[in-house]
């Protein structure tokens, strides 16, 4: 064979192959890759064999590496706008002329308003976010806000209010599998492969999802309830286990508050009332009740914001979470493991510092951060800035004014209403975002910044497996780009900061975060593919037997606390969300469809890789799913164009008809920008405690489009 021929390492084809990872999806996967290069450009990439999380695997989203890299609308040059906002008019500058810009107008806004009027903001990738919000608060801003404020922080502070810290499911050990609403072998593939295998020694598995998912496929169980009403069905749940003695009295005797309150509660939420509210037969509640109560040990696997996406999501996945303690199985293995996050929420079985690292000052040196005052649940329990409020402090000026907003990886469309949000960012003095494409909020802004991908810098990440790794650049930054610590350490330089972490740089302070570990970048990096920690930590179970839990009682709060002092009610109380048939009767009869966005698809993470073609061919169009049954009560054929509406507003889109979805529910996915469906939530729809919009249980209604 000839090798000149084919992708063959080797002299004779003048190929090389280089280690890095794939940092599309983040942060729970970072699979391994091996980058083919030749002539110093990728030609191909595979998964790495010998990284442990992904074993020499990759989704498709991997796959198109290459397209994502050397796509056509990669930032090439920092840009500052000569036109209007919006208009796309913008000449190219030099990155001294940009950092300058940037630093000089942040130190006038940090003069005239206060440094608290400027926004530090992380969106995807998650990669930089402790050292941007040293940053912010360095500089003196208590706002460093992410895209954490739709996605996985709501799902901890449930976890907080009940526990006291998250706890993460133990597949490998588990005997039963209660899945809710979490989707891994689309949101997460490295953690799917394990499942089929699990299965087939003996895992017991109930799914809880509207939808028929790829994990319903392996399931025992599945509870296809409404969506918005998982509260409920949990509640009914307990209502079983409570009542038919199959709980933990042990644990909920001893190391429990607020069960009596709890008992009584849920005595009203029969299998029968919980069928009548969710969908789900009385049968089947009584029987994945049994099955999750007395298979032990039973793990609860959550998702990242499919049940927090809710105007009562809070409350819901108290709801559910209550279920492990009842159980017994927090902090134990095969259940759920209270082990703590070493770095960018993986536990890989080592201690860091990553959680001291941001807060450069304390929260009382520095004015109240955006969201304080409507979801001060929320700043109790997040050490973040709530961005669902950021458009009404811009506009409305209060409790002080927002001027100015430093983003990296930011999108508008994430927000309800997010013309909304759109409309806001123009009214700031200066917008600087961060980004590797020419996206719809960079169009927005005054100055850009070309960032560079995860195969064009170093870059730290940890695995669940126990496996760390520090990468080399695999190519050589494309055009003008910068990774985006450079840029924000190079911003504290001019800015004139005085902190040694800031000033010592990434490596510096990858050094310090990692001091209690033992590992070291100087060590890393003699392992290019990554390493095994030596030593890690032994799992440890029931430790609040020692240390009992971080909540005002010292125990597993059925009746949480931090609500009840705040003024919130304490139980796990359900309500049905705000647009609902039960709570709006007059708005269903317009309006009779239960809309939900945002349900993963396997080859998009948000919108990330919407502009690749491999990935986008598998979905073209944007369309909605809906149920056969409901498409011929309107008439509706496969492919035909429709229009999707709510109370807020509509969009055109396209029909794909499944029986995945049950009937009365219509799945959008929100990542279309040509077909926003985010125009469609109201900007305040959004949970009371958490800030967290409604994006997966609001009315619509679909209607046939004539030719």
């Amino acid at each position: 064979m000839d090798k000149s021929l084919g992708k063959i390492p080797g002299p004779e084809t003048g190929i090389e192959v280089k280690k890095s990872i794939c940092c599309i999806c983040d942060p729970l996967t970072q699979c391994g890759l091996d980058v083919y290069l030749k002539d110093g450009r990728i030609i191909k990439v595979e998964g790495t064999k010998e990284n442990p999380h992904n074993a020499g695997t990759l989704c498709s989203k991997g796959a198109a590496t290459r397209q994502y890299v050397y796509h056509k609308d990669r930032l090439r040059t920092p840009l500052r706008r000569t036109g209007p906002r919006g208009s796309g008019e913008f000449s190219p500058i030099s990155w001294d002329e940009a950092l300058d810009y940037i630093t000089d107008k942040l130190n006038k806004i940090k003069k005239e308003s206060g440094p608290e009027a400027v926004v530090f903001y992380a969106g995807y990738s998650k990669w930089m976010r402790p050292y941007l919000q040293r940053l912010a608060h360095a500089f003196g801003s208590p706002n460093y806000a992410s895209e954490s404020s739709v996605c996985a922080r709501a799902t901890t502070m449930a976890w907080k209010l009940t526990f006291g810290a998250q706890a993460l499911v133990d597949v490998p050990n588990s005997r039963c599998l209660l899945v809710w609403s979490s989707n891994p072998f689309h949101s997460n593939s490295c953690l799917s492969r394990g499942i089929p295998d699990a299965r087939e020694k003996g895992l017991k598995i109930i799914c809880v999802d509207p939808r028929y998912t790829p994990v319903a496929a392996h399931t025992d169980i599945h509870l296809q309830l409404k969506p918005g009403t998982d509260g409920a069905l949990a509640l009914a749940m307990a209502n079983v286990i409570i009542n038919e003695q199959l709980y933990d009295q042990e644990f909920v005797h001893s190391y429990t508050y607020g069960f009596e309150a709890y008992r009584d509660y849920v005595q009203q939420f029969t299998p029968e009332r919980g069928e009548a509210i969710t969908g789900v037969p009385a049968a089947k509640i009584r029987e994945a009740a049994r099955l999750y109560a007395t298979t032990k040990p039973g793990g609860l696997m959550t998702s990242a914001c499919s049940v927090v996406h809710h105007t009562n999501g809070i409350q819901n996945y108290r709801a559910v979470m209550c279920l492990v303690g009842l159980t017994g199985n927090y902090d134990i293995k095969g259940g759920n493991l209270a082990n703590l996050p070493s770095y960018i929420g993986v536990s890989a079985g080592f201690p860091t510092r990553e959680s001291e690292y941001p807060l450069a000052r304390k929260w009382e040196e520095m004015p109240s951060r955006i969201g304080a005052e409507q979801f001060p649940v929320w700043c109790k329990l997040i050490n973040e800035a709530q961005a669902m409020a950021l458009p009404q402090q811009i506009n409305s000026g209060f409790p002080y004014p927002i001027k100015g907003m430093l983003a990296f990886g930011l999108n508008y469309h994430m927000w309800p209403d997010s013309s909304f949000m759109a409309a806001s960012l123009n009214k700031l003095d200066l917008l600087v975002d961060v980004d590797l494409f020419m996206t719809d909020s960079a169009r927005l802004a005054d100055i850009i910044l070309p960032a560079c991908s995860s195969l064009e810098r170093s870059e730290f990440r940890c695995y669940q497996e126990g496996y760390a790794i520090y990468t080399q650049p695999a190519i050589k930054p494309l055009y003008d780009s910068r990774p985006d610590t450079e840029i924000i350490f190079e911003l504290a330089r001019r800015l004139g900061i005085d902190d040694p972490l800031l000033n010592g740089g990434y490596e510096a302070s990858l050094d310090w975060i990692l001091a209690p570990s033992g590992l070291s970048i100087a060590e890393l990096k003699q392992y290019p593919g990554g390493m095994y920690v030596p030593k890690p930590a032994e799992v440890r179970e029931r430790r609040y037997k020692v240390k009992g839990f971080a909540t005002p009682t010292g125990k597993m709060e059925f009746q949480s606390q931090v609500l009840a002092t705040l003024g919130y009610e304490s139980l796990p109380v359900y309500h049905p969300p705000r647009l609902s048939q039960a709570e709006t009767p007059e708005i269903a009869k317009e309006y009779p469809l239960i809309l939900n966005t945002g349900s993963r698809l396997p080859m998009f993470i948000h919108s990330r890789t919407f502009r690749l073609s491999w990935t986008r061919s598998l979905r073209p169009q944007p369309a909605l799913d809906m149920n056969p049954v409901d498409a011929a009560e309107l008439g509706i054929q496969q492919g035909e164009k429709v229009r999707l509406s709510t109370p807020q507003g509509s969009i055109i889109v396209f029909a794909n008809l499944t029986p995945a979805v049950r009937p009365g529910v219509i799945h959008m996915y929100h990542g279309y920008t040509e077909a926003d469906v985010n125009l469609l939530v109201a900007a305040d729809y959004l949970d009371p405690l958490s800030g967290y919009p409604g994006y997966k249980s609001l009315l619509c209604k679909v209607e046939k489009l004539e030719a």
